[in-house]
């Protein structure tokens, strides 16, 4: 074979070899959730202070914040909350926050919140910057509107005055919203082991028809690493009915330190999101399982109200299954509360909401991986041919084109 012969045929072969390696990872990646998705506040533009879920013995109250957040935290952003509030904010429903209280005259919730006895002193601060994320009202430059800013909150206390959740606590609160009639009941502290009061207010209040959203793990430890932590189910997050909610990363991902679990049915966003307290008009960086949990009872909210006929399992059945495919489906309120399904999940159910839900309609992401597979076969196809011919065609040249003798080389 000629030298540019030689030459010619060695680049065709690396062509051809580059293009195998790299066609098959080109299909089998995956795109990202959302693209252009702003880092998480609080590390470039917004240092806030971090609004703590519960305090240290010898704490004194979260004190006010002097910061006030400048813009929209990616969290709202990744909601769509403005698209979103055109076609509902939740008017009419009442959801119940049992966290550590909310004061009534926050900023942002003035007028909007029932809270009696210890439920309207709110030391942590923890509860009232949950309620924000549910029903706050927007005002002000940044525009930190909760999911469902024309709800009302029903504060009560699931936790003593230092942030630490009981059984009793919970499940007390959960009776009382359910006798006030709440249409959704958000839990946004988790237990370690299951209590026997607290499962029977669950089910009661589902069969009373209220919507019961739980965060799925406790909020991280703020001291020492969660590695040696095991996997186990948390609760009310594991009772039948009840939407387990956890928390993910402006990417999609759960943060590292997030306490490991089973039986998600939804994440939200629940790092670096932005809300007020229940002193000054100043604002905090909140996260975990508790924040998500928020932003999915406000969306339970906003659907409840666009949707007053449905039942409990039908609003749960909305939210995931109009969720953003992931490994653990993503909160998409907007499409939840447009998006038009088929038959409803019928009320009642006692199994869990994930094991009614139906499949979200993937067809127009089949067609797109149809496609791509499509696009494999041919290319490959291509990359065999040109592999092919680099190596058959420099020899039967050298042949002068007569066709090799079988178990040798043809003749000169």
């Amino acid at each position: 074979m000629k030298p540019h012969a030689q030459g010619a045929a060695r680049l065709l072969s690396g062509a051809g070899l580059a293009a195998a390696l790299l066609l098959p990872t080109a299909a089998a990646a995956h795109p990202a959730p959302l693209s252009g998705m702003p880092a998480a506040e609080g590390k470039k533009g917004q240092e806030l202070p971090a609004m703590p879920s519960a305090l240290d013995a010898d704490a004194q109250c979260t004190a006010a914040s002097r910061e006030q957040a400048k813009k929209q935290d990616w969290s709202r952003q990744r909601l769509d909350l403005d698209r979103l509030h055109a076609h509902g904010v939740g008017t009419g429903v009442t959801v119940a926050l049992i966290d550590t209280g909310v004061a009534p005259d926050a900023d942002g919730l003035d007028g909007r919140v029932t809270a009696d006895g210890s439920a309207a002193e709110d030391c942590v601060g923890h509860g009232t910057f949950l309620a924000g994320l549910i029903a706050g009202s927007g005002e002000g430059a940044a525009r930190l509107a909760g999911v469902a800013p024309g709800a009302r909150i029903l504060a009560l206390r699931g936790t003593d005055t230092r942030g630490e959740a009981s059984p009793a606590l919970v499940a007390a609160a959960i009776r009382e919203a359910t006798e006030a009639g709440a249409g959704v009941i958000a839990v946004t502290v988790a237990l370690p082991r299951r209590d026997t009061e607290l499962t029977r207010a669950v089910a009661d209040a589902r069969r009373a028809g209220a919507i019961v959203v739980a965060a799925a793990t406790p909020d991280p430890p703020t001291r020492g690493g969660t590695d040696e932590i095991p996997a186990r189910v948390y609760w009310p997050a594991g009772e039948p009915g009840v939407l387990s909610v956890a928390d993910m990363l402006p990417g999609g991902l759960r943060p590292d330190r997030a306490l490991p679990t089973t039986g998600i049915d939804l994440a939200a966003p629940g790092a670096g999101v932005v809300s007020g307290g229940p002193r000054g008009d100043g604002h905090y960086l909140g996260a975990g399982a508790s924040v998500a949990a928020a932003y999915a009872a406000g969306a339970a909210a906003v659907v409840l109200a666009a949707h007053p006929d449905d039942s409990p399992d039908a609003v749960t059945h909305r939210l995931t299954a109009t969720a953003y495919p992931a490994d653990i489906p993503q909160l998409d309120a907007y499409a939840a509360v447009t998006t038009v399904l088929g038959d409803p999940v019928a009320a009642g159910g006692t199994d869990r909401a994930a094991e009614h839900v139906a499949v979200r309609d993937t067809s127009d992401a089949d067609d797109a991986t149809d496609r791509a597979t499509l696009f494999v076969i041919l290319g490959s196809a291509a990359v065999l041919t040109v592999l092919w011919a680099a190596f058959t065609l420099p020899r039967a040249r050298a042949r002068g084109w007569r066709p090799a003798r079988a178990g040798g080389s043809a003749e000169d």
